[in-house]
């Protein structure tokens, strides 16, 4: 059970926060350091998840925040809220990986989720997992989000998103209702 000292902080995240937010984005997701926690994509992509000025780019926009969380004065989590009419595109989702497992993405989602219906009165929250995330997508399903089975193409040959290790990467849309 978490204590006062440990209890998670939500913020929006400043500019000063894009070299620690870029560093959990890539430890989430990319490298060896990834492959501590269970949300890996090492096997399936190498190079980069994010760059600064990706990060910077989501912090200033006005339609979109980049909620941070804390704990005992780390960053240890963090996702991408953005407003898209009646519906919040939910991205760039990382726990570090040390963590993962501890029921820590559990909040951030639930506080996402009751974010984007105060904030913006959303009616659902879409997402894209790339579609031989079978774990990962699982773990949405488990939290009340459906497979729509609506793809779109993974950007092969744009670096900034990685460097694919198979050819048959996709994204497919995720969405959940928002009560």
């Amino acid at each position: 059970m978490d204590t006062a000292a440990t209890v998670p902080t939500f913020r929006d995240a400043t500019d000063a926060d894009v070299d620690a937010l870029v560093a959990l984005i890539e430890s989430a997701y990319r490298g060896d350091t990834s492959r501590v926690g269970w949300t890996t994509e090492a096997d399936i992509l190498e190079g980069q998840r994010t760059d600064p000025e990706g990060v910077l780019q989501v912090i200033k926009s006005p339609d979109s925040r980049l909620l941070t969380v804390e704990r005992d004065g780390r960053i240890v989590a963090c996702c991408q809220l953005q407003h898209r009419g009646d519906h919040t595109y939910f991205g760039m989702f990382a726990v570090s990986p040390t963590l993962q497992g501890a029921g820590l993405g559990k909040l951030v989602i639930a506080e996402a989720e009751r974010l984007a219906r105060e904030s913006w009165a959303a009616t659902e929250m879409h997402m894209t997992v790339i579609s031989v995330r079978n774990d990962l997508i699982a773990w949405y399903e488990r939290r009340g989000y459906r497979r729509t089975g609506r793809m779109t193409p993974f950007p092969y040959g744009d670096e900034r998103f990685g460097i694919p290790q198979r050819d048959d990467l996709q994204f497919e849309l995720l969405v959940k209702e928002l009560a």
